[in-house]
């Protein structure tokens, strides 16, 4: 009752507010609502309610996805009117009159664009036009794959073992030894690490790999379109943890004088399979462990591998990539695709990058490599005293003869290496 008291107070003094306006425009403490106290509480109240209400975002994009609505309006020529939606979506015929609700919430957001639908002479009429947008195009996946989808990634984000790994948050924050303190909050609600879920369930599994293609895929195509510099003099690549080639083979088809190769467990590699007949962009597939040994290469590829190891781990990574490039002077170079905190140019791509560390903290050991520039414009761990595991991470690459070789990617929200320096 104290909820709702509070509700209806809020709800009321918006309506005395809205009444005393339209009743006497000359009074200004009405009018001037950014600067009075009930209107900067309110504005507060609003916020609250937008993060707090926020988790419903991801639900109600993840929504969208399993709908196929931006498939919908793709199909379309890229609009469509909520009567077509409706008789295209599998949405049953009782909750088509909420189908609106959530496509307004769509177009809120910026993922969709709202349009009202107008007559033939030109009069507006009382329904809307929803219109793709540069962000709900990325999650068309049924054209002829000219474009990048994340819609797979997107998905499993929102995914429930996630979900429910993120409501232990504030649990193990609080907890500090015995069977509750787990490694992170991902095995303190289920019990196992991220890897140990994705080894004993065949559907997380999938979701996953699958997410890592479509991440990989939309990663490639930056790389292989922006950076065809950095493999003119690269004869050889091995994509280390590179799962089922996606971006190898991508790098093989763009780059065809560059033979490449995937390191990944038995288990993965033995999972992939021969390439199929025919298929552009081959490459071969080698079982081994990166904290054991890396083959030797004209360039080492990391991809989204250093998020999910601590300090000590990462060094030791770092140590097998430069044995593997270490008989490849003077072009051995290193390739680190990876999110870089602070590195961001605008406030959005610093959110990005700030809700990606949450994720990774909440999923896995790891965590994201924090900014420092090193020789040639190279983001390195950095800016550490020098007994600290940033440091190790500095030393582990002997600046003086290997740091210079890394190439760093500066994307607009410090993710991937666009361009990469060498």
């Amino acid at each position: 009752m104290q909820s709702n008291s509070h509700y209806s107070h809020t709800v009321a003094c918006k309506f005395v507010r809205a009444s005393s306006m339209a009743q006497n425009q000359s009074t200004p403490a009405l009018t001037t609502t950014a600067t009075t106290p009930g209107a900067e509480l309110l504005q507060a109240q609003a916020e609250l309610w937008c993060h707090m209400f926020g988790y419903l975002k991801p639900m109600a994009l993840q929504c969208a996805i399993k709908l196929g609505i931006p498939n919908i309006i793709s199909r379309h020529g890229g609009a469509a009117s909520l009567s077509e939606l409706c008789a295209a979506l599998p949405v049953a015929p009782s909750k088509r009159t909420c189908l609106s609700r959530l496509m307004r919430l769509l177009a809120t957001l910026g993922i969709l664009r709202e349009e009202k639908e107008t007559s033939p002479g030109g009069e507006a009429e009382g329904s809307y036009l929803y219109h793709l947008t540069a962000v709900s195009r990325l999650l068309v996946d049924d054209d002829d794959g000219g474009h990048p989808c994340l819609s797979a990634f997107m998905a499993n984000i929102a995914a429930p073992f996630h979900v429910v790994a993120s409501l232990c948050l504030a649990e193990w924050f609080e907890n500090d030894g015995g069977a509750a303190a787990a490694e992170t909050p991902f095995m303190m609600a289920h019990g196992t690490s991220f890897w140990g879920v994705v080894c004993r369930d065949a559907q997380f599994a999938a979701d996953f790999y699958a997410s890592m293609r479509a991440d990989s895929r939309f990663v490639a195509q930056i790389i292989v379109s922006q950076c065809r510099e950095v493999f003119a003099d690269v004869n050889s690549l091995v994509d280390v943890g590179g799962g089922d080639g996606t971006m190898a083979k991508a790098i093989a088809k763009a780059f065809p004088h560059v033979r490449c190769s995937v390191l990944d467990l038995p288990q993965v590699v033995g999972g992939n399979g021969m390439p199929g007949e025919g298929e552009e962009g081959t490459v071969e597939f080698i079982e081994g462990d990166m904290m054991v040994f890396i083959p030797p290469a004209d360039a080492v590829l990391l991809k989204s591998i250093f998020i999910d190891w601590g300090d000590e781990d990462c060094v030791r990574i770092l140590k097998q990539c430069k044995e593997a490039i270490s008989t490849r002077e003077p072009k051995g170079k290193v390739i680190i695709i990876d999110t870089v905190i602070g590195s961001a140019s605008k406030r959005i791509f610093e959110e990005a990058q700030l809700l990606m560390d949450l994720n990774m903290m909440v999923l896995v050991p790891g965590k994201e490599t924090g900014a420092a520039i090193g020789p040639h414009g190279c983001p390195l761990a950095g800016h550490a005293p020098n007994n600290s595991p940033s440091k190790m991470r500095e030393e582990a690459l002997d600046p003086r003869m290997f740091a210079s070789r890394i190439c760093g990617t500066v994307s607009q929200w410090g993710s991937y290496a666009v361009p990469l320096l060498c």
